[in-house]
């Protein structure tokens, strides 16, 4: 069974199941970010990088080249456990990506499960660690983000290092409902981050899905 808790710092969660239960969801994650069929829909390129990242881990997990334990962290009995970490932010737009692409995609009872039970442990989770933090949080699980944003991906990536740099904790956790604005349509945080993207394209003489922002990989140093 693939479950989910808070890391240490509370900057994400760590996602955890059997070898079988990662493979087995790493195969529903993709069939939603790569369709060579949808490869020319506007902004599909940007979902696929996206949840290409989330995935990557979802494999390298299932190899056992992440986490490990060896029982769940709600059984003693001896069944190795493997797991990953994810930022609130990474896993909050992960979802909300998927969900985008299963409306493009055929999909069955049993995928639509998959994600409504990773959601329930994702809601729990945030609710374990801080009730307080989880309650602005939970929203942003329920098609808040706006998924159609054909650069969801650099919106991700922009949050994510802000909430890295506010170094962790339950003070952080709760500012985050705060910066997941800007993924929010039409905000003021959206708009200023559209703008800034639409103006360093031109500086740059590039289309906006060409940028790379400059993260600081220092901040993703710290412990989770």
């Amino acid at each position: 069974m693939i479950y989910t808790v808070a890391t240490k710092k509370g900057l994400g969660i760590e996602i955890w199941g059997t070898r079988d239960d990662l493979e087995y969801f790493y195969g529903i994650v993709s069939k939603f970010w790569n369709d060579p069929l949808l490869y020319d829909i506007k902004g599909y390129e940007d979902k696929k990088n996206l949840i290409s990242s989330f995935s990557y881990e979802i494999r390298k997990a299932s190899y056992g080249s992440r986490l490990t334990r060896n029982h769940s962290h709600y059984s003693f009995e001896e069944i190795p456990y493997c797991g990953f970490q994810v930022s609130w932010v990474h896993i909050i737009f992960s979802i909300a990506a998927l969900k985008y692409n299963m409306k493009m995609t055929e999909s069955n009872k049993a995928d639509i499960a998959m994600f409504l039970h990773l959601e329930y442990w994702i809601e729990r989770t945030m609710k374990d660690y801080d009730k307080v933090g989880a309650v602005n949080l939970l929203p942003y699980l329920d098609d808040v983000i706006n998924a159609g944003n054909e650069h969801l991906y650099l919106y991700m990536r922009h949050i994510n290092s802000t909430f890295f740099g506010l170094g962790g904790g339950k003070l952080s956790f709760r500012k985050l409902a705060q910066l997941m604005r800007t993924a929010v349509f039409s905000t003021d945080e959206y708009n200023d981050l559209r703008n800034f993207l639409q103006s360093e394209a031109k500086k740059h003489n590039c289309k906006v899905e060409d940028l790379e922002l400059n993260d600081d990989d220092k901040i993703y140093e710290m412990e989770w």
